[in-house]
């Protein structure tokens, strides 16, 4: 949904982000923002939608900690980046995925109501061997679209990690395109573990950070 980076540098209170988050309620209930402030960033998260928007304050505007959203200074807060969730079957039963407070909270989320999303990419990726390798012009993710799936579209990825230690309290995989702003990290029993990068190929998204591109 290219539409989603057109929201970039709008303020909270702008109409045409109004505009977006209503655009969904043919899909799922339009809930009031959850808001999460501190003085470098303000989160507003939209638990029910599976969607959280990340402002960063403008130079010199510091805002408090707990504020509510009539509280903030609209106009000097900027959007920098967004997730997207999607909750993949085995995430709230599968014995690995409990007990952890980041789990909890993502756990909070719906999955984003609209598939397929539909990002603009295209230009050269890079393949297995560093080599350019040409990508499609859009990239279509479905709550399905899993690594490999991913991989064939946009070529390896700039940045991973995650994956390592304890099975009970790893970090799922993460991918970064920096230069289609996209950062992916991926849930399931297939996405947890030392043996994580091995079955990753197979497990599917769990959240898509989008962010301007480098």
């Amino acid at each position: 949904m290219s539409s989603l980076r057109n929201l970039f540098g709008l303020h909270p209170s702008s109409k045409e982000l109004s505009q977006y988050i209503n655009s969904l309620s043919a899909h799922a209930s339009i809930p009031t923002a959850e808001v999460k402030s501190y003085p470098d960033a303000v989160y507003l998260n939209y638990y029910p939608l599976g969607l959280s928007l990340l402002f960063t304050p403008l130079p010199g505007y510091k805002p408090k900690t707990g504020l509510k959203l009539s509280e903030l200074n609209s106009e000097k807060l900027i959007l920098d980046s967004l997730d997207i969730y999607n909750i993949p079957k085995s995430a709230a039963s599968g014995p690995r995925s409990k007990n952890t407070s980041s789990r909890i909270a993502e756990l909070a989320f719906s999955s984003f109501p609209l598939f397929p999303l539909v990002f603009d990419v295209g230009g050269d990726g890079k393949d297995n061997d560093g080599k350019a390798q040409a990508q499609p012009p859009v990239l279509e993710v479905t709550s399905q679209t899993t690594g490999k799936d991913l991989v064939q579209c946009l070529g390896e990825p700039d940045r991973k990690g995650g994956g390592s230690g304890p099975s009970s309290g790893s970090i799922g995989i993460w991918c970064e395109w920096t230069k289609d702003g996209m950062m992916i990290e991926f849930g399931g029993d297939e996405a947890n573990g030392p043996q994580a990068w091995e079955r990753g190929k197979d497990a599917a998204w769990k959240v898509i950070t989008l962010f301007p591109g480098k």
